[in-house]
């Protein structure tokens, strides 16, 4: 396969001139190309300006850590990871820190030397990253020590899983792999027909009673056993429609969420839907497209759209409950559900509080003026946010 690599597209409706010639050259002659886009947003607008409003709520940063360079101006998603009791973050250069997810204080770091792409993920005895040069890096989580190390076909773009002894894989060609989480052996794979055009970045995948379920490029989401990946569902979320490669981009390229029986998603250029966990039945879908991603607390369900709204849906039917219209064009993360508030950090640097009742502004903070691309993690009231500097606040509402 002939891979052309193009680092990024401006906006879905524009496409440079080289590029659509040399796109073209390689379909009419019949290659075939992987050809790999990074979405942004139409910048003939500039992003919207804060709007000022009166705080209902403070808040305190109990402690902030610098993990070495962030992800040194490249698009990457870099999640934090919550593995026992402490916080492990990576930066692009090998670095990987873990913290005390209460004090702060840093229980262990160890410096790869190896481009990290993908990660961290664990459980809490592993911690495992990917990377650029499609390596699998297993650590011990007690002191950050080598464990074992595997390869894969392609670089890793998102968070591995663990459960139940098995690292759940996905590389950046869009396949899946099942791993031994004792030495990387490989027990599974999974493989299926990718797109001709399909966007940078994959979805992670997560475990959940012993399935593996992952979006994939296309607007597919399946349910694959943990035990030997064979594919026990799969549904067409959306279905790529349009005259052009680019007009069908459909993918699932944002962690899907889970809570009690239900699944969700939801695909770029395409639908949100409502999944039985047990055998994928849809429940309901809607109109509606997101790169970055969803977050629910049962009762609602909260998504950031292309162009930044915020949406609250009701999530046993999709009925559209608020949108929150102030961030458009600052590509805000995936909302975090947070004691009574909905959190996104933004492109700027900014953490965002909003009401669960209605989607107004409460809160405000700064962290990093290199921007937020991860949605902010929360164990014990603790809502945690990492920069694309590689700046990590542990922060709390104050009182």
């Amino acid at each position: 396969m002939f891979r052309f690599g193009l680092d990024k597209i401006v906006g879905k409706r524009r496409l440079d001139r080289a590029v659509f010639f040399n796109l073209l050259f390689f379909l009419l002659t019949g290659c075939e190309l992987l050809q790999e886009y990074l979405p942004e947003p139409d910048t003939s607008e500039p992003p919207m300006a804060l709007v000022e409003f009166v705080p209902e709520v403070g808040v305190e940063v109990l402690w902030s850590a610098k993990v070495g360079k962030g992800t040194r101006d490249r698009y990457l998603r870099l999640p934090l990871s919550i593995i026992g009791d402490k916080v492990v973050a990576a930066d692009y250069g090998g670095q990987v820190s873990a913290f005390d997810a209460q004090t702060g204080e840093k229980a262990w770091e160890i410096k790869l030397d190896l481009p990290i792409t993908g990660g961290p993920g664990g459980s809490d005895d592993l911690v495992v990253l990917g990377t650029e040069e499609a390596e699998v890096i297993a650590l011990d989580a007690a002191d950050g020590s080598p464990v074992w190390r595997t390869s894969v076909s392609s670089e890793i773009l998102s968070a591995p899983s663990v459960a139940d002894g098995v690292v759940v894989i996905r590389s950046g060609d869009d396949q899946v792999y099942g791993l031994d989480a004792r030495d990387g052996s490989r027990l599974w794979a999974y493989q299926h027909n990718v797109p001709i055009l399909t966007l940078r970045g994959v979805a992670a995948p997560i475990v959940v009673d012993r399935k593996a379920i992952i979006g994939l490029a296309g607007g597919k989401l399946v349910a694959l056993s943990l035990e030997d990946g064979q594919l026990l569902w799969e549904r067409a979320i959306v279905v790529p429609r349009g005259r052009t490669e680019l007009d069908r981009l459909a993918d699932i390229d944002s962690k899907p969420a889970v809570y009690g029986g239900y699944l969700y998603t939801v695909t770029y250029n395409g639908r949100i839907a409502a999944l039985w966990l047990a055998d994928g039945d849809i429940l309901w879908t809607r109109e509606m497209s997101s790169y970055a991603g969803i977050g629910t607390d049962g009762e609602s369900l909260y998504v950031t759209d292309m162009e930044g709204s915020i949406w609250a849906l009701e999530s046993r039917t999709g009925a559209s409950l608020w949108r929150q219209s102030k961030l458009l064009r600052r590509q805000p993360t995936a909302p975090t559900s947070y004691q009574n508030y909905v959190v996104v950090g933004d492109s700027a640097g900014y953490v965002h509080w909003m009401a669960k009742e209605d989607g107004h502004f409460v809160a405000r903070i700064e962290v990093d003026k290199k921007g937020i691309v991860n949605a902010p993690l929360v164990l014990d009231d603790i809502l945690y946010v990492n920069s694309q500097g590689g700046i990590l606040k542990a922060i709390k509402i104050a009182g």
